[in-house]
């Protein structure tokens, strides 16, 4: 009995929507799925269960539902990994969307205390702050914030919402080569819900990244703010990667 009884542990729903997962890896985005109550009679559970199936993939993002027309595969967010320096604009051509930026604030002023212990400088240390939106296709995907060494303070001279700024740090002899990345979750203040065209609230995943150049030195401390829904991430932490 008792092997029967923990077999019951795993839901029904839970079955039904790992089969559908494994489904929906073969499908095209907008491709629908079976009806909940087709579905109901394929695994011989009852509607509210295929229901409650359907609803976690929702939740997850794999598939939309469409009143009175279905429930269809959705397209998958943006994806990349952390781990490795490919810069957004090279990962958005690569996904056949137009990159750009749209540059808030590039500017030299006093270094706050976090990027004091970020960039290993002392206190009263200037640091070069860049603020830009992230857009591909003109939709806003993140809010980034850099600071940067005053080494490099050929920076501010540079249009950063039409060049690549690793493009440009390179271009100053300092070659981005290893980055270490952590994530967090956050809500959108009043100041970046009006720069990334949303509401306040609505859920944003932050990373902070520390990159070093080619000598190991701090070269940049960015922390990204990425809109949740457009933009997903693929993370290994703490990789050490030797791409630019």
């Amino acid at each position: 009995m008792t092997g029967h009884a923990h077999s019951d542990f795993a839901p029904r729903y839970y079955t039904i929507e790992q089969a559908l997962r494994a489904r929906i890896a073969k499908l095209q985005p907008h491709d629908a799925l079976p009806s909940e109550s087709e579905l109901a009679k394929e695994f011989e559970v009852s509607r509210m269960t295929a229901r409650a199936a359907v609803m976690r993939l929702v939740a997850d993002g794999l598939v939309y539902r469409e009143s009175g027309r279905g429930t269809f595969v959705a397209t998958p967010p943006t994806r990349r990994r952390a781990d490795s320096l490919v810069r957004f604009s090279q990962e958005m051509r690569a996904q056949g969307k137009r990159p750009s930026s749209r540059v808030i604030t590039n500017l030299m002023r006093a270094a706050r205390d976090t990027e004091l212990a970020k960039l290993r400088l002392q206190q009263g240390d200037q640091v070069v702050a860049v603020t830009r939106v992230r857009l591909a296709d003109g939709v806003p995907i993140a809010l980034e914030r850099s600071v940067f060494p005053i080494t490099v303070a050929g920076l501010c001279d540079r249009d950063l919402a039409s060049e690549s700024l690793h493009e440009a740090l390179r271009d100053m002899g300092h070659v981005p080569t290893i980055g270490h990345a952590s994530l967090s979750a956050s809500n959108a203040n009043d100041l970046e819900a009006e720069l990334l065209g949303l509401d306040p609230g609505v859920a944003l995943l932050v990373e902070e990244r520390l990159i070093l150049d080619q000598r190991g030195d701090p070269l940049e401390f960015t922390e990204s703010r990425y809109i949740g829904d457009r933009y997903a991430l693929d993370v290994t932490f703490d990789v050490q990667h030797g791409e630019g």
